[in-house]
């Protein structure tokens, strides 16, 4: 498959559902996150006795792999195709087709621009997530003045600029803001978070506020201030919500997280499409699947959970 890799296809019998095939189109392989959605649509399947087919992106932003596996899965005869679109308007001619055919499309985690060009989507509404990380660390910081880093993800792409302009709302700054004192992108990849935090150190060696797009930029990011000796002088905050990310919230490596939960997106994702091969019933709509900021330095004002909550509910 040109642009992408094939990470797996399982087939139960079950009653009711008859092997209902359900198509997954993930962003990647390489980020955690798109690994636990990806297992949790899977138990799902097995529980609804329905076919899983599960593709990757080769890399965060290929959509062009994207692409081709809705129209492989189109012609695998799939009921519905869930999907974490690259960018919001990247495979909006390939969905369109799949629906013409008759396949129920839903997006899960990052919604379609417009909306409605998905049957319907299952996601954090990311713009409050990065709202929710902005306020905390505005308010971690005191009366400190701050000097902010913003460590992005993949220019462009939906999610990202949710979480960015979410942030900056938060924190009450804009992009011209003097307060902000470096940006780079990361595409969420925590070795690249590491080189870009590296450089930014040098350019900016004042800084005491970061802005991350997910917890691997936020491990990357930690590693280069802790070589430096910065790590208690630098207020670090995320979005993601994984067991490690929790971990990291506990240890004091991260200072808050913003919890999502995938599992509930595919989780209710492969219910909508083997609802949908049983009684034609269609999904709509954006559905928020919810978030909570994660910490243990509760700021006054901001409604969050400690890690051992996160520990229990981390990426459910």
């Amino acid at each position: 498959m040109a642009g992408s890799l094939v990470l797996g296809m399982t087939a139960c019998g079950g009653s009711g559902s008859d092997g209902v095939k359900v198509g997954l189109i993930t962003k990647t392989d390489s980020n955690p996150y798109f690994v636990h959605l990806r297992e949790a649509a899977q138990a799902q399947a097995d529980k609804d006795g329905a076919q899983l087919i599960a593709v990757a992106g080769a890399f965060d932003g290929d959509n062009e792999g994207q692409v081709t596996a809705i129209e492989n899965m189109v012609g695998q005869g799939v009921k519905g195709i869930l999907i974490t679109p690259n960018s919001s308007t990247g495979v909006l001619d390939a969905i369109k087709k799949a629906r013409d055919a008759g396949v129920v499309v839903i997006a899960l985690d990052t919604a379609t621009d417009p909306e409605d060009a998905v049957d319907a989507t299952f996601a954090t509404d990311n713009k409050a997530a990065g709202v929710a990380q902005g306020k905390w660390v505005k308010a971690a910081l005191g009366n400190t003045p701050p000097q902010v880093v913003m460590l992005d993800g993949t220019p462009g792409g939906t999610v990202d600029t949710f979480r960015h302009d979410g942030f900056l709302e938060g924190f009450g700054l804009t992009d011209n803001s003097p307060e902000i004192v470096g940006q780079e992108n990361t595409n969420g990849d925590q070795t690249k978070a590491q080189t870009a935090m590296e450089n930014l150190l040098q350019r900016a060696p004042g800084v005491n506020a970061l802005y991350t797009i997910n917890e691997p930029a936020a491990a990357g990011a930690y590693q280069a201030i802790q070589a430096v000796g910065r790590a208690d002088q630098v207020t670090i905050g995320s979005i993601d919500g994984s067991c490690t990310g929790v971990a990291d919230v506990k240890a004091g490596k991260i200072g808050a997280t913003v919890m999502q939960f995938p599992a509930k997106m595919a989780e209710l994702g492969v219910q909508a499409v083997v609802k949908f091969a049983e009684d034609g019933t269609k999904p709509s709509g954006f559905n928020d699947t919810g978030s909570e900021l994660i910490t243990d330095k509760p700021m006054p004002g901001l409604e969050s959970k400690d890690t051992a909550w996160g520990e229990q509910n981390c990426w459910g």
